[in-house]
C-alpha cells in the first residue's frame, strides 16, 4: 500500500504482541544478574533515627545501598529537583525509598527486604490539600473584569466539585535492568520518556548513559515520571556490585508506591444573563501535588488553561494551586489535569441550567467558543471550532430526545476540549529532532525517541512517512528508541506524537526525497503567529484543540445505588484521522478509563498509605460492566499537523465522568459532584436530598 493515511493498516508490532514473541523487560535474560528491592517508609512524615539489619539474615549475599552511597547529588532530576533519590535524614510520604536491597536470589530479596526494620520520630502529617500551605505551584488567569460581570449578572451560581486519584493500572508493573561500568551506566526499561530517564541519570553518575526502550505495556502517563527513580534505584545496585540489576514491581508495590491521578477540588462562581449567556467565570482549582513536585506543575497549568471548557466568556479569573500533602507524590495520568477541571465545569454547566431554567443543549450551544473568538488566556481561535456539529451528531446518535421523551433513564452531556502539544512555549523549550535514514537495503530507518506504548506509535509514524515519501509501509523500519542511536524528539506524551513528531518526520522525509540525501533530520521551530507568556498565562496556550462531545445514557437503581451504563456515544474531532481502527481504539479506551473515573476507580488512603493495592480492591469496568462505546469522528483540517492531524491521545479521557454524573443527576435529581459516584456515595446523595 503506497499512499496509507486514513487507512487501517495492520499494526506494525501487533503480530509480535499476538503471538507471544514480543518481549518485555521481566522477559529479558542477563548474566550476573541480582534481583534489586526497596525498603520503604511506613510512616507518612518524620525523621530516621536509625536502620537495623536483623543479624539472623546472611547479609554478606547482599548489596546494600543508602543515601551514603550516592555518587551525585541526592535528587531525582525533574522540573523542580526537589525530590530525594533515597530519604536521607527525613522522610515525607508513606512508601519513600530508604534503602536498597540486591541479592541473586529473588525470594531472598525479599526476606532481606522484610529483614530491615527503621525507627522514626513521628511528626504531623498534612494530606488535606486545601489545609496544606506549601504552595508546589500556582498560577492566575485573568480576563477582563469579573467584578462587573457579577454585578450585572441576572443569575450567579456556585458549585463545588472533587474528583479523587485514580491509578493508572498499566498491564506491565514498572521494570528496569542496570548495568554499570567504569564508563558508563546502561538501563533498559518499560517507559515512555527515555530522555527523562536520560537526564535523571546522568545528573547522579558521572560516566556516560545510555537509556533503551523495550517493549512497554502500557503507561498512561504513569510512565512519564517515575522510571526515573526507579532507574537510578537499578543503577545504583548495579554500580556497588558490579553486576546487572533488575527490579520488577509487582501489582501492590507498584500501586502503594507510584504517582497517581491528582485528586482535585473545584469551586465555581458564574454569572449568568438571563439568555444564558456566560458573563464571568470565578473558578478555583486546587490539586492534591502530594509530597514532592514530580510534574504538578505542569498538571496544574493544563489544567487552569482548560478550566473555563469550551465556552466563551469576556470575563475570567482561575486561580489555580498545587498543593504539597504527605500523600505518595501525584503525578501524570492521561489528560494531565484536564480530567479534573472540566468534570467540574461540566457538571457546573448542568448546575447553571438547573438553576436557570435554560435547556442544557441550548445552554452549553449558545456558548460554545466559535472560530475568531478568544479562550481564557486570549487566545484568538484561528481553525475551525465544530462543536455545534459535534453536539448535533451526538444527539441524533443517541437518539437523546427521543429517550428524553420517554424519561425512563437518565441521560448526560458533555462538552470538551483538549490542547494538542506542550503548554506555552514547552514545545519551544524541548527543541525536538525527528530523523530519517536510507539503509542499504532500501529501506528508511525512522530514528526518534517517541515510545511504542499501547498506542499505536510505530503504525502511525511508519504512515506519515511513507505517505509522504510515497512509498510502501513495509519500507519503513522503526529503530527502537535507544539514546546512543536515535535523536531527543521529546516525551511521548500531551498528544503529542502524532501532530509534533509526526510533522517532524514528514519534513525530515521530503528532505530525504532530494536526490543523493541518505539522512535527514527535522527541528521543531515555533509555528509563527504562536505565542505565550508563561509570566501571564496569557496568548497562544496551544498551536491547536481537539473537541468532543459525548453523551451518556444512565439506569440507576434506587435501592442499591448501582449504575447501569446503557449508552456511550463519543463524537470527536481531532482533525484528519491517520489510522481509523488505532484512533477509535484510543476513544474507546480513554472512555473506559473515564468511565472508571466516573463510577468505581478510587484510590483509597488511609493515613497517607494506600489501602486498596490489589486488584481484588481497586475496581476498574470489567468487559460486563461497559456498554458498545460507539465513536464517531468529525475531520477539522489542522495546519499544525502531518496531513491534518491533531492530537488525539488525551481527549477521550476528558469528557465520559460529567456525562455519566450528569445523566446520575439527571435520573435522581442528587448532586452528582464527586468522582467516583460510587453506589455508597449515590445513595448517601440520595438520603440527604429526601431530608
Amino acid at each position: 500500500m503506497r499512499f496509507p493515511v486514513g487507512v487501517s493498516i495492520p499494526r506494525r508490532e501487533g503480530l509480535a504482541k499476538v503471538s507471544g514473541r514480543a518481549s518485555y523487560i521481566d522477559d529479558t535474560a542477563h548474566e550476573e544478574l541480582l534481583y534489586g528491592v526497596t525498603v520503604r517508609s511506613t510512616i507518612a512524615r518524620g525523621r530516621i533515627l536509625s536502620i537495623h539489619f536483623d543479624a539472623e539474615f546472611p547479609w554478606s549475599e547482599c548489596t546494600i545501598v543508602t543515601a551514603a552511597d550516592l555518587p551525585g547529588p541526592n535528587l531525582v532530576a525533574a522540573i523542580l529537583d526537589d525530590q530525594p533519590c533515597l530519604a536521607e535524614v527525613e522522610v515525607n510520604h508513606v512508601e519513600e525509598p530508604i534503602v536498597l536491597i540486591a541479592h541473586q536470589d529473588r525470594y531472598e530479596a525479599e526476606r532481606a527486604r522484610q529483614s530491615v526494620r527503621i525507627e522514626y520520630e513521628e511528626l504531623d502529617a498534612v494530606f488535606d490539600p486545601v489545609a496544606s500551605t506549601k504552595i508546589i505551584k500556582s498560577c492566575v488567569i485573568k480576563k477582563g473584569d469579573t467584578a462587573i460581570a457579577f454585578a450585572n449578572a441576572d443569575h450567579i451560581v456556585e458549585g463545588v466539585y472533587s474528583t479523587s486519584a485514580q491509578e493508572q493500572l498499566y498491564l506491565e508493573t514498572q521494570g528496569v535492568v542496570a548495568h554499570c561500568d567504569a564508563e558508563r551506566v546502561t538501563v533498559w526499561g518499560s517507559m515512555q520518556c527515555p530522555y527523562f530517564v536520560h537526564k535523571a541519570l546522568a545528573r547522579l553518575f558521572e560516566r556516560k548513559v545510555r537509556v533503551v526502550q523495550v517493549e512497554t505495556g502500557g503507561g498512561f502517563g504513569g510512565k512519564e515520571d517515575y522510571p526515573s527513580i526507579l532507574a537510578t534505584h537499578a543503577a545504583l545496585l548495579a554500580l556497588k556490585s558490579g553486576r546487572n540489576v533488575k527490579m520488577v514491581y509487582d501489582r501492590a508495590e507498584d500501586i502503594a508506591a507510584t504517582t497517581k491521578r491528582h485528586p482535585s477540588i473545584t469551586r465555581h462562581r458564574t454569572a449568568v444573563g438571563a439568555d444564558g449567556k456566560l458573563l464571568g467565570m470565578e473558578i478555583e482549582f486546587v490539586i492534591d501535588g502530594g509530597a514532592y513536585a514530580t510534574l504538578s506543575p505542569v498538571v496544574v497549568s493544563r489544567g487552569a488553561i482548560h478550566a473555563s471548557g469550551p465556552y466563551y466568556c469576556p470575563n475570567i479569573r482561575v486561580e489555580a494551586r498545587a498543593m504539597a500533602t504527605n500523600h505518595p507524590p501525584h503525578g501524570a495520568f492521561r489528560g494531565f489535569g484536564v480530567p479534573q477541571c472540566l468534570f467540574a465545569m461540566e457538571r457546573h454547566m448542568d448546575e447553571i441550567s438547573r438553576v436557570t431554567g435554560i435547556d442544557r443543549v441550548e445552554l452549553r450551544r449558545q456558548n460554545f467558543l466559535k472560530e475568531g473568538e478568544t479562550t481564557a488566556t486570549g487566545q484568538v481561535l484561528r481553525e475551525a471550532v465544530p462543536l455545534d456539529s459535534l453536539l448535533d451528531r451526538a444527539l441524533l446518535e443517541s437518539k437523546y430526545y427521543e429517550k428524553k421523551k420517554q424519561g425512563r433513564t437518565g441521560l448526560g452531556i458533555s462538552a470538551v476540549f483538549h490542547g494538542a502539544g506542550f503548554t506555552g512555549s514547552g514545545e519551544r523549550y524541548l527543541k525536538s529532532v525527528a530523523s530519517l535514514e536510507r539503509v542499504e537495503s532500501g529501506k528508511v530507518r525512522v530514528l526518534v525517541s517517541s515510545t511504542e506504548i499501547g498506542q499505536g506509535t510505530n503504525t502511525i509514524l511508519s504512515q506519515i512517512v511513507a505517505a509522504e515519501m510515497g512509498i510502501a509501509v513495509d519500507a519503513i523500519e522503526i529503530v527502537q528508541p535507544d539514546t546512543d542511536l536515535v535523536p531527543d524528539s521529546g516525551p511521548t506524551v500531551a498528544s503529542r506524537t502524532a501532530m509534533i513528531v509526526g510533522g517532524l518526520l514528514a519534513e525530515a522525509a521530503r528532505k530525504l526525497k532530494e536526490p543523493g540525501v541518505s539522512r535527514a533530520s527535522a527541528h521543531y521551530v515555533q509555528p509563527e503567529g504562536v505565542a505565550f507568556d508563561e509570566s501571564t498565562y496569557t496568548g497562544d496556550a496551544y498551536a491547536t484543540y481537539a473537541w468532543a462531545v459525548n453523551i451518556a445514557e444512565v439506569d440507576v437503581d434506587r435501592l442499591s445505588g448501582e449504575v447501569r451504563l446503557l449508552d456511550f456515544v463519543a463524537v470527536q474531532d481531532a482533525g484528519r484521522i491517520l489510522h481509523p481502527v488505532l484512533a477509535a481504539g484510543q476513544i474507546e479506551g480513554g472512555a473506559a478509563q473515564g468511565i472508571g473515573f466516573a463510577l468505581c476507580e478510587e484510590v483509597v488512603y488511609e493515613d497517607g498509605r494506600v489501602r486498596n493495592t490489589r486488584m481484588s480492591d481497586y475496581i476498574i469496568p470489567g468487559a460486563v460492566d461497559l456498554p458498545m462505546i460507539r465513536v464517531f469522528f468529525e475531520e477539522s483540517i489542522s495546519v499544525h499537523g502531518p496531513f491534518g492531524a491533531k492530537g488525539l491521545g488525551e481527549l477521550p479521557m476528558n469528557g465520559p465522568a460529567s456525562a455519566i454524573c450528569n445523566a446520575i443527576a439527571d435520573q435522581l435529581g442528587i448532586p452528582a459532584n464527586h468522582t467516583p459516584m460510587t453506589p455508597e456515595r449515590i445513595l448517601a446523595c440520595c438520603n440527604l436530598s429526601s431530608v
